[in-house]
C-alpha cells in the first residue's frame, strides 16, 4: 500500500496552496469565531477529500506535474472541506459526542448553540465561495451531496427505531450519508479543470463507489479491526446503528438467535456485556467476512472506471487513496 505521503506526491504544491486558500476562507473579525476556526484549523485531520478533490482535477487537466493548478480548483477543495467540516461540527451535537479524532469536539468545548452556529457559518462560507467564483456547476454539486447527507441521516433515525434495515436500505442510507461526499470530491475536481458532464459523471459514480467501501471499512473498524482514534469499538451497536456486519450477522442467523441479537440491541445497547455479546456474533459468524468481500468489490468497481484514463503519477496516487481508504487502521 502507498503511503499517505507518497498519495500526495503528484499534488503537494497543489495541498500547499489548498492550505492558504482554506485558510484565507475561514477568516473573520469575530473574536469567538475566530478562535473557534483557529482551533479547527490545528486539529485538520489527514484532508482525504480535498485530496480527492485535487487528483481528480489533476487527473483531468492535463498539466505536467508541477504546473499549478487553476483557481477553480483550489475553490471546489476548500468548497469540500468547509462543506465536511461543518459536517462533522454538526454531528458532533446530534451525536453529543465529546471527542472527534482524539481532541475536544466543538460542542463539547463551546457547547452546543456556539457549534451549531459555527457549522452554519462554515456552510454558508463555501457556498458564498462558489458564487463570488461564480463556480455555479461546483455549488450545484456540493448542494445536491448536502441534500444526499441530510436524507441519509434522517433516513438511518427513522430506521434505527425500529432496527428494520435490510441490506439494500443499509446501503441506499451510507449512498446518501457518507458516499455522496466523496461522489462531490471526484465530481468537483474533475469539473474544475473542464471536464465534459460525461467525464464528471463518470467520477461522481467513481468517488460514491469508494465512499460505499470507506463506510464499510468504519463498520469494520468499530468492530475492533484497526486502531480507532477517539470513538471505542462497539460505538455503532451502542447507538443502535445497523452496520453491514451486523446486518448480515442477522440474516444468517436462525430466527431465536435473530431475535436475541436484535433483543440486545434494542434494549441493552447501553450494557457493556452486551453490546460485547453482539460484537462476538458478528466476529465469530460470517458478518466480518461478507463486509470486507463486499467493500473490496466496491473498490474493484471504482478502480474499473479508470481503465480508460491515461496512465500518470496522479492517477497511481488515486488508486493508491483508495486502497488507502479500505486498508487504513483507523
Amino acid at each position: 500500500m502507498m503511503s499517505l505521503k507518497q498519495i500526495q506526491a503528484p499534488v503537494s504544491d497543489d495541498m500547499t496552496s489548498f492550505a492558504g486558500h482554506f485558510k484565507s476562507a475561514m477568516r473573520t473579525d469575530v473574536a469567538l469565531l475566530d478562535t473557534v476556526l483557529r482551533y479547527i484549523i490545528r486539529r485538520k485531520g489527514k484532508q482525504m477529500r480535498p485530496l480527492f478533490v485535487l487528483l481528480c482535477a489533476r487527473l483531468e487537466s492535463g498539466q505536467v506535474d508541477g504546473e499549478p493548478l487553476n483557481e477553480r480548483a483550489l475553490v471546489a477543495a476548500s468548497l469540500i472541506e468547509l462543506l465536511h467540516t461543518a459536517t462533522l461540527v454538526h454531528d458532533d451535537v446530534v451525536d453529543e459526542s465529546p471527542m472527534r479524532r482524539g481532541f475536544f469536539s466543538i460542542q463539547a468545548l463551546w457547547k452546543k448553540k456556539v457549534a451549531v452556529l459555527v457549522g452554519d457559518y462554515l456552510l454558508s462560507r463555501g457556498l458564498l465561495m462558489a458564487v463570488d467564483q461564480e463556480a455555479f456547476d461546483l455549488l450545484k454539486i456540493t448542494s445536491e451531496a448536502v441534500r444526499q447527507m441530510s436524507e441519509g441521516e434522517l433516513l438511518q433515525l427513522e430506521k434505527a427505531r425500529r432496527l428494520d434495515i435490510t441490506e439494500a436500505v443499509y446501503f441506499d442510507i451510507i449512498r446518501r450519508k457518507t458516499a455522496s461526499l466523496i461522489a462531490a470530491c471526484c465530481a468537483c475536481g474533475t469539473a474544475s479543470t473542464g471536464g465534459d458532464p460525461e467525464t464528471v459523471e463518470r467520477m461522481r459514480s467513481f468517488g460514491e463507489l469508494v465512499g460505499l467501501a470507506f463506510q464499510i471499512k468504519d463498520d469494520l473498524l468499530d468492530l475492533g479491526v484497526g486502531e480507532r482514534t477517539g470513538k471505542p469499538t462497539g460505538g455503532d451497536i451502542r447507538e443502535r446503528k445497523m452496520t453491514l456486519p451486523l446486518i448480515h450477522t442477522l440474516n444468517q442467523a436462525s430466527s431465536k438467535e435473530r431475535r436475541r441479537l436484535i433483543a440486545l440491541v434494542k434494549r441493552h445497547h447501553d450494557k457493556p456485556e452486551a453490546v460485547a455479546e453482539v460484537m462476538r456474533a458478528i466476529v465469530e459468524g460470517p458478518g466480518m467476512a461478507y463486509a470486507q468481500e463486499q467493500m473490496t468489490a466496491l473498490r474493484d468497481q471504482a478502480v474499473a472506471l479508470l481503465t480508460d484514463v491515461p496512465e500518470s503519477p496522479s492517477k497511481a496516487a488515486l488508486i493508491g487513496l483508495v486502497d488507502y481508504t479500505i486498508e487504513r487502521k483507523k
